[in-house]
């Protein structure tokens, strides 16, 4: 059997269309009952399987995890590469974008938020492979406050700790409203004022 052969090609395609239907069984049970209530049996009965059988695609509950770590980290990368090509010029507003974006990707689905910026699941580290998504995200933001013109390593941090709060308070105390949402712009030009950059004409 060649690797041009259809039918290991489909079997291949098969393959990756079931491991993505487990992953979206255990975002569902992950919303539906909780990170502690995501078991393999859960997911199992989503995807009409038993259990077992989800050993075949994944080691371990931990490996399923995993896998939504580094897809979740994979899905932000990707909106914040889109992004770093449409930033406008000028500092304060290319800022601006950021912020709403990211905000918008985290409150739109906190189980995720959960899984990538707090402890989801005790014990759990992400593999290798699994965390470089995040760290692409990472380099990717140092690149974007540089080109606003934060240098300061200490730039990151302060970000960071600025959209993961404004993030958390929006989905703890007003879930599907706007009460954090709306302050995403003054956070964004104290922080702007911090790093002394020059207002938008």
């Amino acid at each position: 059997m060649t690797l041009e052969d259809p039918k290991l090609d489909w079997t291949a395609r098969r393959r990756q269309a079931t491991r993505r239907e487990i992953l979206d069984a255990a975002w569902e049970t992950a919303r539906t009952d909780g990170w502690e209530g995501l078991t393999l049996r859960r997911v199992a009965e989503r995807v009409g399987m038993r259990a077992p059988s989800l050993y075949s695609h994944y080691a371990s509950k931990a490996a399923i995890v995993d896998a939504m770590f580094g897809a979740a980290w994979q899905e932000l990368d990707d909106e914040m590469a889109q992004l770093e090509s449409e930033l406008p010029d000028d500092p304060r507003a290319a800022l601006l974008l950021v912020a709403r974006s990211a905000f918008g990707f985290f409150t739109s689905e906190p189980v995720r938020h959960t899984l990538m910026n707090l402890i989801a699941v005790p014990g759990f580290v992400p593999s290798e492979e699994s965390y470089a998504p995040s760290v692409r995200n990472l380099d990717r933001l140092r690149r974007l406050l540089t080109r606003c013109g934060i240098t300061e390593a200490a730039g990151v941090d302060l970000w960071t700790a600025l959209i993961g709060g404004l993030t958390s308070q929006q989905i703890a105390n007003d879930p599907g409203g706007d009460r954090w949402a709306r302050l995403v712009p003054r956070a964004v030009a104290m922080y702007a004022d911090q790093f002394g950059l020059p207002r938008s004409v």
